[in-house]
């Protein structure tokens, strides 16, 4: 299971927000020597989010993303705001190895079918939800636009569509627990297993060693989640880098 840490930028600062929300900001200082740093320390990849460009579809940090591509060497993944060819050519061509689409995967499905032909192997979706209670029944539904509009799309179903389209992962983030250290959603990760082909990639609320490891021993030796991204539990300290990477690899 590879271990990625996560970069959320804002306004040319690495930032944490709490459950995706924008009026809780954490900051935690420049990006570019974040990156470093993970690299350092033995990062094989590295998670990198614009915000800004999450709410806008305006690249609004590609400066700091073009310069964090430029001094690494490990892959860089990016995502937020990724709404055109167009625009993912512009962040491959930073060297940005893969990107990671969410609204305009959920809102114009031909779009991204035409970002993973034109670029294969480079394009991961976000499937980035919360939990709605609806008549007594819970639904997983997906959420865009950075977070801030349900897009009215049940995560399972959406699931069964990406199916027919060639995916280098999907990135499955409870928004409800990113930024709280609180725990990963086990049983939801373990259903998406079962819902998908894809190499999965669990997001949100990694807090302890212990749901590093809960984490690895989902699913079976066969299908398993192939990576974890780990922002806030990095940079508050709850766990080491060296930590993470050893629980991963176990």
């Amino acid at each position: 299971m590879e271990c990625i840490p996560a970069i959320d930028v804002r306004r040319g600062r690495s930032v944490r927000l709490l459950q995706g929300d924008y009026a809780n900001e954490t900051p935690y200082g420049d990006p570019l020597e974040q990156a470093r740093a993970y690299e350092a320390g033995g990062a094989s990849r590295l998670h990198v989010v614009d915000l800004d460009a999450a709410r806008s579809g305006i690249g609004e940090n590609d400066e700091v993303i073009a310069a964090i591509c430029a001094n690494l060497s490990i892959p860089i993944e990016v995502g937020g705001g990724i709404r055109s060819i167009a625009r993912a050519a512009t962040l491959l061509d930073f060297g940005v190895d893969r990107v990671v689409i969410g609204t305009v995967a959920v809102e114009d499905p031909p779009v991204l079918k035409a970002l993973a032909e034109r670029f294969p192997g480079q394009v991961a979706v976000g499937l980035d939800h919360r939990s709605i209670s609806q008549d007594g029944v819970v639904r997983r539904e997906l959420a865009v636009r950075g977070w801030e509009v349900g897009s009215g799309v049940d995560l399972e179903k959406f699931l069964v569509e990406l199916e027919s389209v060639a995916l280098a992962a999907v990135i499955v983030t409870d928004i409800s627990r990113d930024g709280t250290l609180a725990g990963p959603d086990l049983a939801g990760l373990e259903a998406v297993l079962s819902q998908t082909s894809h190499a999965v990639i669990a997001s949100g609320g990694i807090g302890t060693v212990a749901d590093l490891e809960a984490v690895q021993a989902l699913g079976s030796p066969t299908r398993f989640i192939d990576g974890v991204i780990i922002g806030k539990a990095l940079l508050s300290g709850a766990i080491s880098l060296a930590e993470a990477i050893a629980a991963c690899k176990a």
